[in-house]
């Protein structure tokens, strides 16, 4: 495995502290620029973004990691930051984006590996736990749904209807691009600060956010996984998860009602669920060492 150069900005050079590189993987016909850190010949986990982030927004959980005995892999997904964004919708079903972790597993000769997912990268994890179980070791879950349910909830409770709008909105074509990009990216900024504790994510952090960005294509490639849930939603062929699985939710989420996370939990076989009272979605930024703490005591099988 081998490092590629690339221009400063948004890729491993943010974490000039720690031993880290950036990496080009092919995967799924796609390039993926992936954070690498740690021994190769220890247990491999790969933690995932969801939207509008980056790799960068697992920063504070690579290091513990490595040192609590991991690989770690943090890939920019598909359409975001460094990585290749396909033009149509259809390159971003669940099952696409999925198989792309799939195969990055492979890049490092493992069958399997612990997988982590945050917000739309949660949606790949549970995905993952669904499709293609035999490739999850362990799961963790931090604020994102159960696809099961996420329908129930969308049919059967109108606030998380209403907490919804956005998704609806980002169907339209071009105007959620014109929208996020007016004024440096004002509407992205405010998706973050609006909705997470004050300070959470300072102005220096959000330079790189905006980097990330206005990277040629990231926009449309971030609001095509919108589009394609909606277009194309997800069918896996079982709706409960064998592998275990902590879920981990910040109560105060403005985007998902809190009951997502105890049906979700209640779809897992070898189940956890970890509430978190005044934390926001946004939980690997506000609560990063008690997410840290959670994370290292599930993934570690001799507990």
């Amino acid at each position: 495995m081998g490092s590629t150069p690339l221009s400063a900005g948004t890729d491993a050079s943010l974490l000039s502290a720690l031993d880290v590189e950036s990496t080009y993987r092919t995967v799924n016909g796609v390039r993926l620029h992936v954070v690498a850190a740690g021994d190769e010949d220890d247990p491999l986990v790969v933690l995932l973004h969801g939207f509008p982030e980056f790799w960068y927004g697992w920063r504070t959980q690579i290091e513990p990691l490595v040192e609590a005995g991991f690989r770690v892999l943090v890939p920019d997904q598909r359409g975001y930051n460094l990585s290749e964004k396909p033009g149509s919708v259809r390159a971003y079903q669940q099952r696409t984006v999925a198989r792309d972790v799939v195969e990055l597993v492979d890049t490092e000769g493992h069958e399997s590996a612990h997988v982590v997912g945050h917000d739309w990268g949660g949606a790949v994890a549970w995905d993952l736990g669904l499709r293609s179980p035999d490739v999850v070791d362990r799961l963790a879950i931090v604020n994102a749904p159960h696809p099961a349910a996420y329908r129930e909830q969308l049919r059967s409770n109108p606030e998380q209807l209403r907490r919804s709008w956005y998704a609806m909105a980002f169907q339209l074509p071009v105007l959620p691009e014109f929208a996020c990009r007016v004024a440096d990216f004002a509407v992205l900024e405010r998706a973050l600060r609006e909705t997470s504790a004050p300070g959470t994510f300072p102005d220096e952090v959000l330079a790189h956010y905006r980097r990330a960005w206005g990277q040629d294509g990231a926009l449309t490639g971030m609001l095509n996984w919108y589009r394609a849930a909606a277009r194309y939603p997800p069918r896996p062929l079982r709706e409960r998860v064998t592998a275990p699985t902590l879920v981990v939710w910040g109560e105060d989420d403005t985007a998902l009602v809190p009951e997502l996370a105890v049906e979700g939990h209640r779809y897992c076989d070898d189940g956890r669920l970890e509430l978190l009272p005044q934390t926001s979605h946004w939980v690997q930024h506000e609560r990063p060492e008690r997410l840290t703490e959670l994370l290292v005591a599930h993934l570690d099988e001799t507990n």
